[in-house]
């Protein structure tokens, strides 16, 4: 039996049929009218690629730094040597130290991003296996092992995220909330945008934007025209 549907859900189907793609900016204001949860919901982006993800060369994934953060505090854990403890933690990181390996194989996992420096990295391999599903596991290519871990952990505090295209050749990523401003969600999408088109292969042939939507947590998707972002 088909699940009788809302009038408030009726009205978000008929806006978003009404016209197959809309621009950047009508698409943030009808997100933010289309929105009925009670909460800040975060702000999605879903990008489908034209690679072919089987080539080690057409894989795309990196960093960017969002001009606005994501306004969601993310914990960080920084497994540095003991002599960078006090400035990692006085950056922003809110674990430090190397004790934190043996709490990881007792099971505590209340983080969202590791940073390590490259001289601790050979101490990883020990929970590699739990951090590499969980998508923890620190990457030279993500900026997560540094020489620097100070300037790292600022960035990531300030909005600095990480992006990487899933088996589908689909990238997904949170780029900010519902609360937001609609000029703050407009240069946040812009410069996402603007790396993962920097970043596009250079083996990769053909249409390498395929779909953009944008959706917030329990709502619907918004199809985006691609010449918000790209000359078509």
């Amino acid at each position: 039996m088909l699940k009788k549907l809302t009038r408030n859900r009726k009205r978000i189907i008929d806006k978003i049929s009404r016209k197959k793609y809309f621009l950047l900016d009508e698409a943030i204001v009808l997100m933010k009218e289309i929105n009925f949860v009670k909460f800040d919901a975060s702000v999605d982006i879903t990008v489908r690629l034209g690679i072919d993800i089987r080539l080690p060369n057409q894989m795309v994934k990196g960093t960017v730094l969002l001009p606005h953060g994501i306004g969601k505090n993310v914990r960080i854990l920084a497994l540095v040597p003991r002599d960078k403890e006090l400035e990692v933690k006085e950056a922003g990181a809110d674990h430090v130290g190397l004790d934190y390996i043996e709490k990881i194989k007792s099971g505590w996992a209340d983080i969202d991003i590791i940073v390590a420096t490259p001289s601790v990295m050979n101490k990883l391999s020990s929970i590699g296996k739990i951090l590499g599903p969980k998508g923890l596991m620190p990457n030279p290519k993500m900026d997560t092992v540094s020489m620097d871990p100070v300037k790292s952990i600022k960035e990531i505090k300030f909005g600095r995220i990480s992006f990487k295209a899933d088996r589908y050749g689909i990238v997904h990523a949170s780029i900010g909330r519902i609360s937001f401003s609609k000029e703050h969600l407009f240069d946040n999408i812009k410069e996402f945008m603007a790396i993962i088109i920097r970043n596009k292969p250079s083996s990769s042939k053909g249409v390498y934007i395929k779909n953009i939507y944008l959706s917030t947590t329990m709502s619907h998707s918004i199809p985006l025209e691609l010449k918000s972002f790209v000359k078509t």
